[in-house]
């Protein structure tokens, strides 16, 4: 029998039924699912347990009809983080029917969200510490807030910097409908930040909150 030509060959490996790509993925995303339930839990364990202010009611309770209102710019800041997973799909999908153009478009307009998510956070930050006063340091509360909510950070900014050099490959034409096993790998890490950023904003800003109260 001739061997494949190499356009021809599949481009994942398998082990068994399993392509290896996809199963490499899919125990990485295990690992962290209980990575980010450990810091969920340590954080919804130690709520209440405050050692001294601020606390979550102190810079979470801002008037509604004020800028900043935590909860409202945080949750308008999410809508970019979960957008950009329905821009992904499109871009694996126009990757699957060869459309390299409008892969680079969606995939760009994926990149943006996070950029705008991530830029939002910082923003967050810089708020919680020189207006709140609010560090790692400064109490058992923002201890915790910041290590999980730091970590989701660490994660998109992977996400983005992954994300940015398949951009670079697209615009050097380096991208092809043959890449497209990989792209929905990378699309499989993203879904899963953006679910672990819906966990960590219902436990911090909402949960939390309550609890502090």
């Amino acid at each position: 029998m001739s061997a494949l030509p190499a356009h021809d060959m599949p481009p994942l490996a398998r082990t068994g039924n399993l392509p290896r790509g996809k199963l490499g993925v899919l125990l990485l995303i295990l690992s962290e699912v209980f990575f980010f339930g450990t810091l969920i839990a340590v954080y919804v364990f130690y709520i209440g347990h405050h050692t001294g202010g601020p606390t979550p009611k102190d810079v979470f309770d801002a008037p509604l009809s004020g800028p900043t209102w935590q909860p409202l710019a945080v949750s308008f800041n999410s809508v970019f983080l979960l957008v950009s997973s329905l821009w992904i799909v499109l871009a694996h999908r126009a990757l699957c029917r060869g459309a390299t153009t409008a892969f680079g478009f969606w995939w760009l307009a994926t990149f943006a969200c996070g950029s705008v998510f991530l830029a939002g956070t910082a923003n967050e930050w810089h708020g919680l510490i020189m207006d709140d006063g609010l560090w790692m340091g400064t109490n058992l509360f923002g201890s915790c807030y910041y290590t999980l909510v730091g970590f989701h950070a660490l994660h998109v900014t992977a996400g983005l910097t992954i994300m940015a050099i398949v951009f670079v490959l697209t615009l050097a034409g380096k991208m092809h409908q043959r890449h497209a096993g990989k792209i929905e790998l990378l699309s499989w890490y993203w879904h899963f930040v953006d679910a672990v950023w819906i966990v960590v904003f219902t436990i911090v800003y909402v949960i939390g909150w309550w609890g502090a109260a």
